[in-house]
């Protein structure tokens, strides 16, 4: 099963209309959102495609496909707009025989994390900077970065999970890291 993990939209429709397309042309099931999708937050500069009712329409066409968490900058309001659940802290995405535990990633995250069993994924953003970190008990905490914001000279980036294996790609369609299990 593939799936595209992503994180931190933060309203920019430009990046959001590039991940669909992306997810879209990789035959992809399902598209897993790691929170803040529509609003940019006030400790963010504004992205340059900031468009959050457009991000809300693209979105919506998928929403069947599209498995989401809810982020720090992500409010009830956006939940009136957007055709699927944002609210919840935290989901379980089971595939390929890997369990997945997908979080925004400011509550949990490899320092501070939810119960897991032993070699469990834990997913989540909100850092803008991809991440690969081992901890607990064979578990890997991974960040695929922001699609709008990237942070310490990141690119703009996703996860392509895919038969076990989670690919780093950036937007322009380089992988740059990978985590095999």
């Amino acid at each position: 099963m593939k799936i595209i993990i992503a994180s931190d939209i933060h309203g920019d429709a430009v990046c959001a209309e590039r991940l669909l397309k992306i997810y879209k042309e990789s035959g992809a099931s399902r598209l897993l959102l790691l929170g803040d999708v529509l609003y940019h937050g006030p400790r963010n500069a504004l992205p340059a495609g900031y468009a959050p009712a457009k991000v809300a329409d693209m979105l919506n066409e998928i929403k069947d496909e599209i498995i989401c968490v809810r982020g720090n900058c992500d409010a009830e309001v956006d939940g009136m707009v957007l055709k699927f659940p944002i609210m919840s802290e935290m989901t379980v995405v089971e595939a390929d025989g890997v369990r997945m535990v997908a979080t925004h990633g400011h509550h949990y995250n490899a320092e501070n994390p939810p119960a897991l069993a032993k070699g469990d994924v834990l997913l989540g953003g909100h850092t803008h900077v991809p991440c690969i970190k081992s901890f607990g008990n064979e578990n890997v905490f991974l960040n695929p970065g922001s699609l709008s914001i990237p942070k310490e000279n990141s690119a703009h980036s996703y996860i392509l999970f895919d038969n076990g294996n989670f690919m780093f790609y950036t937007l322009e369609g380089e992988e740059y890291m990978s985590y095999f299990l």
